[in-house]
């Protein structure tokens, strides 16, 4: 009998040393999970700090870049050299794809859906260009040109639609 009372008395002692233990270790993983969070988020926080500025500038190299593609603008900007049009259509292609081989970093600050429209607004580009050398095979360089600019000026280029949409995504940056 005297060995059950000594253990239980032992249980006694150990029972408010264990509840201790438990509450210790409880509000010590919540503090250690509390200050990882809040490291977390100053790393974070700081990170944001460094690569918002960089975001920001590959932006405005893709705005810069798809202002350059507008045919409107690209037709006014790259003039013909001679009155054939497979030469001019080349020229203007190749300038595209240059502005475009320019900028190809760009896309790792950019989201995957605004990159894939610009690329969708830049082959549709090439797309038209096409079109109009179609359409004007049996003339001159400047007939094409003229065509081109012609057609343009109703419609909203794809370089306008996907600018606006480069606009709509950096406003969501603030």
């Amino acid at each position: 009998m005297e060995d059950v009372t000594q253990i239980v008395n032992y249980f006694a002692y150990l029972l408010p040393a264990i509840v201790v233990g438990i509450v210790a270790w409880h509000f010590f993983k919540g503090h250690t999970a509390n200050e990882e969070g809040r490291r977390r988020y100053l790393i974070q926080k700081e990170a944001q700090n460094k690569i918002l500025p960089m975001r920001l500038q590959a932006y405005e190299r893709i705005t810069l870049f798809l202002e350059r593609i507008d045919p409107l603008k690209l037709l006014i900007r790259v003039k013909p050299f001679s009155d054939e049009i497979p030469k001019y259509e080349e020229l203007l292609i190749r300038n595209i794809e240059q502005e475009f081989d320019h900028n190809l970093t760009q896309q790792i600050y950019l989201t995957q859906e605004c990159w894939n429209l610009v690329n969708a607004a830049k082959n549709a580009t090439i797309h038209i260009i096409r079109q109009g050398a179609m359409h004007e095979k049996d003339g001159t360089s400047d007939s094409m040109r003229e065509w081109l600019l012609r057609n343009f000026m109703e419609d909203v280029t794809p370089s306008q639609k996907a600018l606006a949409y480069v606009k709509k995504e950096v406003g969501e940056l603030f």
